[in-house]
């Protein structure tokens, strides 16, 4: 896996963190204002994800904004103003060695891109706004702003959590039960700021209005709003569609606030196409592949016993969940079966300690499965995988037990000299496979 580099940009006396995935021939930067830290924000699964399929086309720039992660520290009685705060996108820039870049502005920072859009519109190839507003308050001609109060609330619900993971499955409610998540994001708030920075931060936003920058914006936009979330109403991002001239809005149907774990593919997607105009399809090919088939442990009786909606949040997590461990292994997520998955991987030992870590998670959400491996040719086709391979690896996960990682001998001849233990489980005659295969259990 490919690791970000890093480095400092100077603005003034002061240092800016930075870190630069791929070397597509886009450059794409991100901003997310004071929350930002993105050293600790890359041992997330979903998140490295996210940043590595956007990598695929273009050149990732992340930067921690001063006063968060690794950046220089600023003067708590003594805030610069929002809007000096673009400067750090030029100044990362130039330290990357980029004259224009797409420009992702999600949640607080949307005003900073916007007036980056607005005054630097030779150095925006394009803005993207995610999740964000123009402005925080209620106008008189901004209806759909919150109330003084309403802030405040909020604010003080985000300074007494912050720092515990408390408030990771309100922002993101499609891993809800998801302990790792909530134990890492507790992490990460800590690595950004201190409570009572976040405090001045969040202060700051109460004067933010952007709407006078949005006629003047002339790069290309897209505006994308998650539908389901009750952070911000979608009304702000129809706002902000209706006032800048041209630009697109796409509705995200999610309730999680950033696209990394919910909706990932989506997003994704949209983005590479508002940026080159298509996306990119898998060609029909062949090539060596371990293919991991995995099955819930009797999903039926589950679902009876918990009830529709309590199962399908369930099966939600683990899709998630199983998104995130496959690609902390380096595989691909094919596709989900309803109450399992189908991955691919370029070595048998990648899938097996997959097969392992995703059992271990779903073990905590009360959650057993069964897993089968097998190593051979697939057939690339449409995004998908195909061939006796994939039918091989499906009949050797049917004959696994609960918590058992059935694999093919192919796949334990080539893990020898691994860690990796063994149990013979005998020859068995797969339906629809001519022959008997010779079947093991991971130890």
């Amino acid at each position: 896996m490919v690791e970000p580099t890093t480095g400092y940009a100077q603005i003034g006396d002061q240092r800016v963190a930075y870190s630069v995935l791929g070397d597509g021939p886009i450059d794409i930067i991100f901003t997310f204002g004071f929350w930002g830290s993105f050293d600790v924000e890359w041992e997330d699964p979903g998140r490295r994800l996210f940043y590595e399929q956007m990598a695929k086309y273009a050149r990732v720039i992340r930067y921690d904004q001063r006063g968060s992660g690794a950046s220089d520290p600023i003067a708590l009685d003594a805030l610069p103003p929002w809007e000096s705060f673009t400067g750090e996108i030029e100044a990362v820039l130039d330290a990357v060695g980029s004259d224009q870049a797409a420009v992702i502005a999600g949640g607080a920072a949307g005003p900073i891109g916007m007036l980056f859009a607005a005054t630097r519109p030779e150095r925006t190839r394009a803005l993207m706004l995610y999740m964000a507003g123009a402005r925080y308050l209620l106008d008189d001609d901004y209806p759909i702003g919150f109330s003084h109060d309403e802030l405040a609330g909020s604010m003080a619900r985000f300074q007494e959590g912050w720092g515990t993971g408390e408030i990771a499955y309100q922002l993101w409610p499609s891993r809800a039960g998801d302990e790792r998540l909530k134990a890492w994001y507790a992490k990460f708030e800590r690595s950004i700021s201190s409570p009572g920075a976040i405090e001045k931060y969040q202060r700051m936003l109460f004067d933010t209005d952007a709407r006078a920058l949005l006629p003047l914006i002339s790069a290309p936009t897209l505006v994308m709003h998650p539908t389901k979330q009750d952070f911000t109403p979608v009304a702000w991002g129809e706002y902000l569609a209706d006032h800048i001239d041209g630009a697109q809005f796409v509705e995200v149907p999610s309730a999680d606030v950033a696209p990394f774990y919910d909706k990932r593919e989506f997003v994704v997607g949209a983005v590479e196409e508002f940026l080159t105009g298509t996306r990119r399809q898998a060609p029909a090919d062949r090539q060596l592949a371990t293919v991991l088939f995995t099955d819930i442990v009797d999903s039926t009786g589950r679902a009876d016993e918990l009830g529709d909606r309590s199962w399908r949040s369930l099966l939600d997590l683990h899709d998630t969940l199983a998104g995130d461990v496959v690609a902390a292994h380096d595989g691909r997520l094919i596709r989900s079966t309803g109450d399992g998955v189908l991955a691919t991987f370029d070595g048998p030992g990648k899938a097996i300690r997959s097969a392992t870590a995703l059992q271990g998670e779903l073990t905590q959400a009360d959650l057993q499965i069964r897993s089968g491996i097998h190593t051979g040719e697939v057939e690339l086709r449409n995004g998908g995988v195909d061939g006796i391979a994939v039918h091989l690896a499906a009949r050797i996960m049917d004959l696994a037990g609960p918590a058992e990682i059935m694999v093919s001998n192919t796949v334990k001849d080539l893990v020898i000299g691994s860690d990796i233990g063994f149990e013979d489980r005998g020859a068995h005659a797969l339906k629809g496979i001519e022959g008997e295969w010779q079947l093991y259990s991971v130890a």
